[in-house]
């Protein structure tokens, strides 16, 4: 700040003198004023701090904490985890041709891979339950399918189809007496009768195909094939009732394809399902995506 200059005419008055000294001195105030406030912030409360944290501090991760001035904390969020990545396995096994106009019959996958298949039937009983559960859990399936369950309310199971899974044969009218009741004209129209509902109703033309009931023969193999699918499927593991049964042994084994079926209890047999596979140690695995079909 500028101090007034004082001329030697100015201090021959003695009321000039003692207003000259007055002014004198609220120049030297004014001019430590100027120093003080070119040195220090223009603030009423102590700065905070921005310096980073060392990172081996073992508050390096955590928001600095707010200043006692009364206002609530503001800690940013901190990002939801995300999932695991799912492992990645590359198939060990080929699914045989069609031989001699057969279609071949798998019941299990030879594997050294730790995975399961998951497949479920028929489509009589249907819940939007059923479709959260299959989300939570991550799982996909093979979906065998029969018109005379789900022809009420196909578009049902396209939820499953946006979560991944996908739509199988399990034939028309679900006669689990057919390999007796039937000949091979009429189990090629309760196949080619599915093929051709799956493609109008889901766009996808099936590719594997599940007798009711389990039972199969040799017409069954020749009508499948001549249908255009690749294999019959059936199992040797399944939840039921709450629990798991087996045909072979007493537990899930690599390479198991496990029958469920759309019922009341799929709670509870997904959930009996669950804790085989990961009692177990095993990953579920979509069954196309293993046979490449």
């Amino acid at each position: 700040m500028p101090i007034p200059k004082v001329t030697p005419s100015s201090a021959s008055s003695p009321s000039r003198r003692t207003a000259l000294a007055a002014l004198g001195a609220a120049a030297v105030l004014g001019a430590a004023a100027c120093a003080r406030g070119a040195a220090e912030p223009a603030h009423t409360s102590p700065p905070v701090s921005r310096s980073p944290l060392p990172s081996n501090s073992p508050s390096a991760s955590k928001p600095p904490q707010a200043q006692a001035t009364g206002a609530p904390s503001a800690s940013a969020p901190e990002p939801s985890p995300s999932p695991p990545a799912r492992p990645v396995f590359v198939p060990d096994y080929v699914l045989p041709p069609v031989t001699n106009g057969l279609a071949p019959v798998i019941t299990r996958i030879p594997t050294s891979h730790p995975v399961v298949f998951l497949t479920i039937d028929d489509g009589a009983h249907r819940t939007p339950e059923m479709v959260a559960l299959m989300a939570e859990y991550g799982y996909l399936a093979s979906i065998f399918l029969s018109q005379t369950f789900v022809q009420a309310d196909p578009a049902y199971f396209d939820q499953f189809l946006a979560q991944g899974s996908l739509i199988e044969n399990h034939t028309l009218s679900h006669n689990i007496n057919m390999v007796r009741q039937l000949g091979y004209s009429q189990q090629l129209a309760e196949i080619s009768g599915m093929q051709d509902f799956a493609q109008q109703h889901y766009g996808r033309l099936p590719t594997l195909f599940r007798p009711p009931g389990g039972a199969y023969s040799p017409a069954m193999q020749q009508a499948v094939a001549a249908a255009g699918l690749r294999a019959i499927v059936t199992w040797e593991a399944k939840a039921n009732a709450g629990g798991m049964d087996y045909q072979v042994g007493s537990a899930l084994r690599p390479g198991d394809i496990v029958l469920m079926h759309f019922r009341p209890e799929f709670a509870a047999d997904l959930n009996a399902f669950r804790q085989a596979h990961l009692a177990a140690g095993l990953e579920v695995v979509l069954l196309e995506d293993f046979l490449a079909v």
